[in-house]
């Protein structure tokens, strides 16, 4: 019986400094053989798509936290934030003084303090995932693709991302553009780094819904694997959720699974336990 399975990239596919590890790799391309449907599934824009991950061999992605949807190549959806709401967004942010940048599939787009401003809130990102000496890293270690002194007023986003001075700053966010959806990230509640605006009623369980009504495939045979609050809708949602050992309690108290950490073969021993690796695992 054919599974299609969702994973999580961040924490779940590559650990927090961006390493792929090789048994993750060879869990997706045995799992494939097996006869297996793979998309990665995941807050990251197609520009943040690298070719390593590509390179996998997998069946699409769903992209901006739900905003978007490939399958073998073809996009099935793609809702974006109209111009009209990227430059009430942009000249909120820029009136606050808080940097930001722009997730669209065609790049990352930063605003001018970025570099700069960012940096704190971004080695602390960091360092909150286990990485060790952050405090020698620079913005580009964390944002390698950021493009810098482009135009900001854009009609292509799939949300928008920015650094929190305080809490104080989402809850605002959220009272100015009520029609969007806000959400905060890189922490815990009154503890998060950041927070971002994106098209209303998107998430992770839309995207897949949709692309189960795009094959005429059942629920029942889906499989997620995630570590992030952002990856509770997609672990409730599909038939069985699977919750890597580095994830919060939060996700693990409403995993079917839970795995080992990401560094340690984790995806690869979920998917053994699942019986996804066909006779070659």
């Amino acid at each position: 019986m054919t599974k299609i399975i969702f994973l999580d990239v961040d924490g779940t596919l590559v650990d927090y400094s961006n390493r792929l590890p090789e048994s993750a790799v060879r869990a997706v391309r045995l799992a494939r053989q097996a006869g297996h449907l793979v998309y990665l599934t995941t807050g990251r824009s197609r520009a943040e798509m690298y070719p390593e991950l590509w390179d996998i061999g997998v069946d699409g992605m769903i992209g901006g936290n739900g905003s978007y949807l490939e399958h073998h190549g073809e996009v099935v959806m793609h809702q974006t934030l109209t111009l009209a709401e990227c430059t009430a967004i942009v000249d909120w942010l820029n009136d606050r003084g808080l940097a930001f940048y722009l997730e669209a599939n065609s790049g990352l787009y930063a605003s001018r303090n970025f570099r700069t401003a960012a940096l704190p809130a971004a080695r602390a990102y960091v360092t909150g995932k286990g990485v060790a000496d952050a405090s020698q890293l620079d913005i580009e270690s964390v944002f390698p693709e950021m493009i810098y002194d482009a135009d900001l007023y854009r009609d292509d986003l799939n949300k928008i991302s920015f650094v929190l001075g305080g809490y104080q700053d989402f809850v605002d966010a959220k009272a100015a553009f009520p029609q969007l959806t806000a959400g905060t990230w890189g922490g815990r509640g009154s503890h998060a780094l950041f927070g971002d605006l994106g098209v209303a009623d998107i998430d992770k369980a839309h995207a897949v819904d949709l692309l189960l009504q795009h094959l005429g495939a059942d629920r029942a045979d889906t499989i997620a694997a995630g570590d992030a609050a952002v990856d509770i809708p997609l672990l409730e949602y599909c038939a069985v959720g699977v919750a890597m050992g580095n994830a919060p309690d939060e996700i693990k108290s409403i995993a079917d699974y839970v795995t080992d950490d990401v560094e340690v073969d984790g995806l690869y021993n979920a998917f053994d336990h699942l019986g996804l690796l066909g006779s070659n695992g």
